[in-house]
């Protein structure tokens, strides 16, 4: 069944991944993004090469006129959502928590937490059935940091990233009679640009080796995790907390 996917931070990394497994499938794709224009419309085009529909659509996932503004845009140029992938999200330099800053805290819990509530408000807004939706499947971005902590490195984002398990669990109860599917899907040690982003090009690669499979993951394999969420055979499936870790 062809579906309509609504994807925050869907120009690089995990985002741009679940953008290319979705258009392999035939679904249309609106790819958020902050910034970067240019990887936007690149993974736009990679999408439409693989014959599906794609926009690019801009907007700070913290501010909520922007996250209304890319709903209705997503669905003046796709049609009707029937999934979102809430991975828009950001890490701080490492550092020892003792020398955090309140500037940096409040950044990340404004995208990490705030942006991603905002936009899992938004999604239930317009699936929900009692609000004329025809229901539909959240897939939120998490992390193994929320159950490993970060010590020495990124207790923010960690803590960030809980907030998004116990949202997961407790929007998919409330959701559950509104034909609205919600799951988090946990990644590890992925290779992706995040790392880079905190200053550690190299930690992926460096931590992955002692993983017991022995490796850092991909964004692809990850990927194909949130794509399994968002198909009709995961109907069954709500609440779960998925992880992507190489057992880690």
């Amino acid at each position: 069944m062809s579906k309509t996917i609504l994807i925050t931070g869907g120009s690089r990394g995990i985002g741009r991944a679940a953008a290319l497994m979705a258009a392999q499938r035939g679904w249309a794709v609106g790819i958020n993004y902050a910034s970067n224009e240019a990887a936007a419309h690149d993974t736009v085009r990679a999408v439409q090469q693989a014959g599906a529909k794609a926009v690019a659509i801009k907007g700070d996932v913290s501010r909520e006129t922007d996250v209304i503004a890319m709903f209705d845009a997503a669905e003046k140029a796709l049609g009707k959502l029937d999934g979102l992938v809430n991975n828009a999200g950001i890490v701080g330099m490492k550092q020892p928590f003792a020398d955090y800053t309140l500037e940096r805290m409040r950044r990340i819990f404004d995208i990490n937490i705030l942006g991603a509530y905002l936009c899992a408000r938004e999604a239930a807004r317009r699936m929900a059935k009692s609000r004329g939706g025809n229901g539909g499947s959240i897939v939120n971005l998490s992390s193994m940091a929320a159950r490993l902590g970060s010590p020495g490195e990124y207790v923010d984002y960690a803590g960030s990233k809980g907030a998004i398990d116990t949202m997961t669990v407790g929007l998919a109860r409330e959701l559950a009679a509104e034909g609205v599917r919600v799951n988090a899907v946990r990644p590890g040690l992925i290779d992706t640009e995040i790392h880079a982003s905190g200053g550690q090009p190299d930690r992926a690669a460096r931590l992955g080796a002692a993983t017991p499979m022995g490796r850092a993951g991909t964004a692809e394999e990850v990927a194909a995790a949130i794509i399994w969420l968002l198909e009709d055979s995961c109907n069954y499936m709500t609440g779960a907390l998925l992880d992507v870790a190489g057992g880690r």
